[in-house]
């Protein structure tokens, strides 16, 4: 018996869901041999597949989704409840514990970017304590390199013979201790 193209993928399309229905089932249902549904969902897959890529749900698994693929379906989402919120969920082939994951994760994503973009207030405040550090950093510097530059001094005194602590002291026995 020839079958038209148009019943072949309806046929396809309730074998690879959703729901799945095993060709085995399907074939019991229809008349159709098992082996013949299993022939042509091998050659139709990918024609059902960009078909539902239209508007029905895609062949990827949602484990395999892209980030703007899950990112669309939480948009999506979005103030549906109930009866709604499950019929794109089935239509989309995600579970609600994958929904709110995603959710969370999106949620996450955004209170960090908004976490790191400082206030006006706090960004001026910030350039301040820079500024007094940086200053601060530059007065011991400067005070670290003036005391260097002392020990270097007296150093060089010494080598020449000149010690100021003997020259101010008198000869005398009793201020020797």
């Amino acid at each position: 018996m020839e079958y038209t193209q148009a019943f072949k993928e309806q046929m396809v399309r309730r074998i690879i869901g959703p729901p799945r229905v095993s060709p085995y089932v399907l074939a019991k249902e229809t008349g159709v041999s098992d082996s013949t549904l299993y022939k042509w969902t091998a050659k139709l897959r990918d024609v059902v597949t960009d078909v539902r890529l239209n508007g029905v749900k895609s062949e990827k698994s949602p484990r395999t989704w892209t980030v703007k693929e899950k990112l669309r379906l939480v948009g999506d989402a979005e103030g549906l409840t109930g009866e709604e919120l499950g019929e794109l969920l089935r239509r989309e082939g995600v579970h609600l514990e994958q929904l709110v994951e995603w959710r969370r994760l999106v949620e996450l994503a955004l209170s960090e970017a908004g976490e790191r973009k400082l206030s006006s207030a706090e960004g001026k405040a910030l350039a301040k304590r820079v500024k007094e550090l940086e200053r601060d950093l530059r007065r011991k510097e400067k005070a670290l390199a003036e005391g260097a530059a002392m020990l270097f001094l007296e150093k060089k005194l010494q080598t020449m013979g000149w010690d100021e602590r003997h020259e101010d002291a008198e000869p005398d026995e009793t201020s020797d201790r």
